[in-house]
């Protein structure tokens, strides 16, 4: 894939429940290393001429204001748990300020769900100041937003299945803990991939750290970052010293650059 200079701002690394965990007193949920507190788990990639957020969580409108992004061009969407969508209303005031529908991406289960759970902006009869969205379909095939060319990669979150999404030489995939062979084959030859790594436990719909790790191996990628983090997997600076050189933890406000 031929693709422009790419930004990559990590908005949130954190697991479903953000970390700190509400009522938890651990030494992660307690610490006042920064790199210790994530938002939930979300990115924003940029080239020159375009800007895509990657799920919209219940943390979007702080996630963009904290960056202080202003332009946003598209959303694609991983799956429909409400930490990957739930934040979807904030989009308006993109509307807003641009006076255009926000193109949004996902797959057929995905846009059943957000077609449900944001009904109002999909009505014929819209309340004003509602969002608006013009929804796109991601089936196998590539497709472009902007300049951006995006490969679909096919994951599977325990029985439901979730996109990840390469862009030239970047890949994230996030809330997977399978990954056919002919999937990830489409991660090979990426300069930098993105991957969830929860826990170092066993869990039914997500890697662990070693199995994560073993998908890092096998793809081969030489510069990776673990994402969508609990509480349980420990200390950043502790994990982050058990890990191979080329491997690293991600954190909010982390920029990488392609």
């Amino acid at each position: 894939m031929n693709q422009p200079a790419l930004t990559i701002r990590f908005l949130g690394t954190g697991t479903s429940t953000g970390v700190p965990m509400i009522g938890c007193s651990c030494p992660v949920c307690v610490s006042t290393n920064p790199k210790d507190q994530r938002l939930r788990t979300s990115i924003l990639v940029e080239s020159a001429k375009t800007s895509i957020v990657i799920d919209t969580t219940p943390d979007f409108r702080y996630q963009m204001l904290r960056t202080n992004t202003t332009r946003l061009n598209a959303v694609l969407f991983t799956h429909s748990h409400k930490d990957h969508i739930a934040g979807l209303d904030d989009i308006r005031a993109f509307n807003f300020f641009s006076g255009t529908a926000m193109d949004i991406y996902a797959n057929a289960s995905t846009e059943e769900a957000i077609r449900r759970d944001f009904y109002y902006a999909f009505s014929d009869n819209r309340y004003p100041g509602t969002p608006e969205l013009h929804m796109h379909s991601i089936g196998d095939e590539n497709f472009f937003v902007g300049d951006i060319e995006v490969q679909p990669i096919k994951v599977m979150h325990h029985r439901m299945p979730v996109l990840g999404f390469r862009m030239g030489n970047f890949t994230y995939i996030t809330d997977a803990n399978y990954i056919e062979t002919a999937e990830l084959n489409k991660v090979k030859g990426s300069s930098v991939l993105v991957l969830n790594a929860l826990r170092k436990e066993k869990h039914l719909s997500h890697f662990t750290l070693q199995e994560a790790l073993d998908i890092a191996a096998i793809t081969a990628v030489p510069e990776v970052y673990f994402t969508h983090i609990s509480h349980q997997l420990g200390l950043h600076d502790k994990i982050n010293a058990e890990l191979p050189a080329h491997v690293k933890l991600a954190y909010d406000g982390l920029v990488v650059r392609l």
